[in-house]
């Protein structure tokens, strides 16, 4: 009966998430080229408001935990386990003040409306997995520009989608490079649980009812000792990760 349910839920969700997506590409793009970078940081935070509020249709709800205020003069590197593309829109609106820019895959810089145009113009970067050293050249981009802007940077160290909930192998190539490039950043490790249930049919339909949790753990300073700040992160992600 619940799966039954899900599917006219899903196209209403998809309609509103989609008209969200096709309303604010051009606001994206007036705000930037008329206005600059202030307003259109705010048209993104709103867009992704609306995209998680498309979410509402299926019953999705949200908790968004911090441990702490966290600190707007200086760069940070969020480092968050992933379980669906919905855990962005989340992440963007609950740290706006930050100013959160991607680490994506350069597959997503074209052809999606609203989003394509936000991560080729809004600070993030976008990689080739398969050239090892155009990505590191983004990163280090990334890193640099964190550090000198005062924004923060979102990396998923598992490097794709946990589609069940449970966490994959970390890799911390990349992570390391943002460090490095970013030496007064803080690392911010965020636990992120159940996301991975709205696809638990898969694309279609959407599960329903899901109660999407976010926690924001402590601060971790960066220093030379990265091995060890970096097993302290992935701790603290885990400890917070239930399936």
């Amino acid at each position: 009966m619940r799966k039954i349910l899900a599917y006219p839920l899903t196209v209403i969700y998809f309609l509103f998430f989609g008209l969200s997506l096709v309303i604010f590409h051009p606001i994206q793009w007036i705000c930037l080229n008329i206005f600059g970078y202030n307003a259109h940081a705010k048209s993104v935070s709103l867009l992704n408001l609306c995209l998680m509020a498309s979410t509402f249709f299926l019953g999705t709800r949200y908790r968004y935990r911090t441990a702490e205020d966290l600190p707007r003069d200086r760069p940070l590197i969020l480092v968050a386990n992933h379980q669906s593309m919905n855990d962005i829109p989340p992440l963007i609106w609950y740290m706006r003040k930050h100013h959160p820019k991607f680490v994506s895959k350069k597959e997503l810089g074209k052809g999606i409306p609203s989003v394509s145009y936000n991560l080729r113009h809004g600070g993030s970067v976008l990689i080739d997995r398969k050239d090892k050293e155009q990505s590191l050249r983004e990163i280090r981009k990334l890193g640099k520009y964190i550090e000198k802007n005062k924004r923060s940077a979102v990396i998923f160290p598992e490097g794709t989608r946990g589609r069940d909930g449970v966490p994959k192998k970390f890799h911390t190539g990349g992570l390391k490079v943002l460090m490095s490039e970013s030496p007064s950043a803080l690392l911010v490790p965020i636990s992120i649980n159940n996301s991975w249930k709205l696809l638990r049919y898969g694309k279609f339909p959407y599960g329903i009812g899901i109660f999407i949790t976010i926690d924001v753990h402590s601060p971790i300073p960066n220093s030379l000792e990265t091995n060890k700040v970096l097993e302290d992160v992935e701790t603290a992600i885990k400890s917070a990760i239930h399936s």
